[in-house]
């Protein structure tokens, strides 16, 4: 008779390759009905696009579309870019300053991001400041960072994210990313996003001279 087998054992070779493999099948399903949706937006417009015209583009059922993305506002708003960021952040070396540190953490985070991909976060962030449906996710989204980078901060500082000194250092933070995406949009993606914000940063980090 074999041994049942352990619920806390080692996960064989073979699984984390299954694994992998599933997460990659599901990486290129939502990146693929991300990018159908896009193209849909550009050629007839956001309000005139339907789930169900994306879905057959996608070649994905309307019931696989909300499982990866809950509403149509989802599909322009949502990205993996937090997560990506806070690993960078936490990788800096603890002795770095605040700002010096995000601003790197920033730089690793872009590179993670193909020309492809910085193409369609453009096309989206166009049509979340045109579209008014899109306006009030990316208010929620830009909380969620705020209280993402305040978290970081305030674990690599060994303060209360609540601090004046740590939701200060964001929000400052932020207003740079606002200014710097809106930039970006105005002069339709001409000087790379990651060029625009670094150098933001650095004026913010320098004491802000004019």
């Amino acid at each position: 008779m074999s041994s049942p087998q352990r619920a806390d054992r080692t996960p064989h070779p073979s699984d984390r390759v299954v694994t992998s493999l599933r997460e990659r099948k599901k990486a290129k399903t939502r990146r693929t009905i991300q990018e159908e949706a896009l193209r849909l937006f550009a050629e007839q417009g956001y309000d005139a696009t339907t789930v169900e015209q994306i879905a057959e583009a996608a070649e994905v059922s309307p019931s696989t579309f909300f499982r990866y993305f809950p509403t149509k506002e989802d599909v322009v708003t949502q990205d993996d870019y937090d997560p990506i960021l806070l690993e960078a952040i936490r990788a800096q070396p603890p002795d770095l300053p605040p700002l010096t540190a995000l601003r790197a953490a920033f730089r690793t985070a872009f590179e993670s991001m193909g020309p492809e991909e910085l193409d369609r976060t453009l096309a989206r962030t166009k049509l979340s400041t045109s579209v008014p449906a899109l306006r009030a996710r990316i208010t929620e989204g830009l909380f969620a960072t705020i209280d993402m980078l305040a978290g970081a901060m305030a674990e690599r500082a060994g303060r209360d994210r609540r601090s004046p000194a740590v939701r200060a250092l964001v929000g400052a933070v932020m207003g740079v990313m606002l200014a710097s995406l809106f930039t970006w949009v105005e002069q339709d993606g001409r000087t790379p996003l990651p060029v625009l914000l670094d150098e933001a940063l650095g004026y913010l980090e320098a004491g802000l001279p004019i």
